[in-house]
């Protein structure tokens, strides 16, 4: 009588082990191919269900499915309990209730995804499965796990932060990237993860079958990845990007702004590079609160120095808007980016919810947006596309720059101030999201941070050159601007997250026709 109950606590606490486990491959690409194995244990548990009801074998998947995101998402995203009590000034308790509830949410991703490959996949039993229906299977689980991928990463405005695929920049399956983005990326290593599985369900011929698909699944990948879409355009042109380490919680403090003023306008008047890049917020201000003189004496330096930079500083727009921008300084005619993907309750609050942001203490918590089709700033024959700290989660949304090829962008450059957070994992995760994006547009990404991690990222989505976290400094390098467009960014300029929810439909299509064709 004892053994049940005990089995049913394994049952239920290995999922969000799992989970727990999973999380921590993220930020740490050495260890990313063991998020697939992660998935793959996740995947067998999944359909060692017996019933031969769909709806039983359902709910016993959305079950594990959401402790599993339980595990995922509160083991991964944690540093989110920093940014409300440390420096939003939210009681303990509260704020941490908020990082479970958010991870509860986030968790009703994959209880659907589980739900839909538990439903698909057959019962288990003391047989083999044939092999058709093993890969059925495991296309259920690829499609099933990616569609909800997808969902996560847009309802509500979206928040794909520990998406499978972003834990692959360092091994072979990134090479999906430039053909389907991020989440072809997730696709493939759901759909390896789960064939990786059915090596357990399957008869010998199915595990041979399996075993080949897995092999092409690797190869292509590694060979996608010395396809080149891009290519070199113009001559390389230098860049200073600006680390200032500023506190965050001194960052907004009245005595704290003339040292932060001093500290990059000293930088941006003496250092010499074609580029001169300062983290989002570098300047926390808006210029009518400056010193009269300070933006026109970091102009006349610059054009002195045939320099040009791009300064994080918050605007405003109309009455009583604010945007967090970036302004153009240096050049012959003026630009400003305004952030177009805002983070909920950061940077906008989403209705009915004012009341909880009352409870910190956040200044300028609620902008306004930016459009997804801004123009990117010139420099030496260069286009360079910003983006600021969050939106460079969105692939799709920064493809829509690369809508007209001959004013894609060459560069994309990243100002981010993760200060929000403390010393965490958050650093290399973001660092892990910026390598995605060159990896997927296949461009040179430069990023300028104020607490970490500032780098150059080449082309192939490989860190070139980066600063400490944690350290003021400077970080200066050359980078070789890119033309070209890869399929991806063609395809979701045009098509936005189409193309990857059809191929996630087709494998769901798929995995439906083979279970049908066997049961007959």
């Amino acid at each position: 009588m004892r053994k049940l109950p005990l089995r049913r606590v394994a049952t239920l606490l290995l999922p969000l082990l799992l989970g727990a486990a999973l999380a921590q491959t993220f930020g740490r690409p050495q260890y990313g191919s063991f998020s697939v194995v992660i998935v793959a244990i996740f995947a067998a548990l999944l359909w060692r269900t017996p019933q031969s009801s769909m709806r039983a074998r359902a709910k016993r998947g959305a079950l594990m499915g959401l402790l599993f995101g339980l595990g995922w998402f509160a083991g991964g995203l944690w540093w989110l309990y920093i940014s409300m009590a440390v420096y939003g000034g939210m009681a303990a308790p509260l704020a941490a209730s908020a990082v479970v509830l958010f991870s509860a949410y986030l968790a009703l991703y994959p209880l659907l995804a589980g739900a839909l490959a538990a439903a698909l996949a057959p019962p288990a039993t003391s047989r083999p499965w044939h092999a058709a229906r093993g890969v059925g299977a495991a296309l259920a689980f690829a499609g099933a796990w990616t569609l909800a991928e997808v969902l996560r990463g847009t309802v509500f405005t979206g928040f794909p932060w520990l998406a499978l695929g972003y834990a692959q920049v360092g091994n072979p399956l990134a090479g999906y990237a430039p053909i389907l983005g991020m989440y072809g990326v997730d696709f493939a290593a759901a759909l390896t993860a789960a064939l990786l599985a059915a090596l357990t369900q399957v008869s010998l011929r199915g595990a041979a079958l399996a075993a080949g698909l897995l092999i092409i699944l690797a190869v292509a990948g590694q060979q996608l990845a010395n396809v080149r879409w891009t290519h070199p355009t113009g001559p390389q042109f230098t860049v200073a990007l600006l680390q200032g380490d500023v506190p965050q919680g001194e960052k907004f403090r009245p005595e704290r702004l003339a040292p932060t003023l001093s500290l990059y306008g000293n930088w941006l008047t003496t250092l010499r590079a074609d580029l001169i890049v300062t983290p989002e917020t570098g300047v926390p201000v808006l210029p009518e609160d400056l010193p009269p003189s300070y933006l026109h004496t970091i102009a006349t330096a610059l054009r002195s120095h045939h320099a040009q930079a791009l300064l994080g500083i918050p605007l405003t727009r109309g009455a009583n808007q604010y945007t967090n921008s970036v302004l153009g300084i240096g050049a012959a005619a003026p630009y400003r980016y305004d952030k177009a993907h805002l983070v909920p309750f950061g940077e906008f609050i989403p209705y009915g919810f004012h009341w909880f942001v009352r409870l910190m203490h956040i200044p300028l918590g609620d902008f306004a947006r930016g459009t997804f089709h801004q123009p990117s700033f010139a420099v030496d024959g260069a286009r360079v596309a910003p983006t600021i700290c969050y939106e460079d989660l969105f692939g799709e949304q920064l493809a829509q720059r690369f809508r007209n090829p001959a004013h894609a962008p060459n560069v994309i450059a990243n100002l981010t101030n993760l200060a929000w957070f403390g010393d965490t994992i958050v650093i290399p995760q973001h660092l892990e999201i910026a390598r995605m994006r060159s990896l997927e547009f296949q461009l040179p990404t430069i990023r300028a941070t104020n607490t970490g991690a500032t780098a150059i990222i080449a082309a192939n989505g490989r860190v070139q050159a980066m600063l400490p976290p944690f350290t003021v400094g400077v970080l200066t390098g050359h980078v070789q601007a890119y033309a070209g467009l890869t399929p991806f960014a063609w395809a979701a300029s045009q098509f936005g997250y189409a193309p990857i929810v059809l191929v996630c439909l087709l494998a769901l299509g798929v995995a439906i026709a083979l279970a049908r064709t066997r049961a007959r």
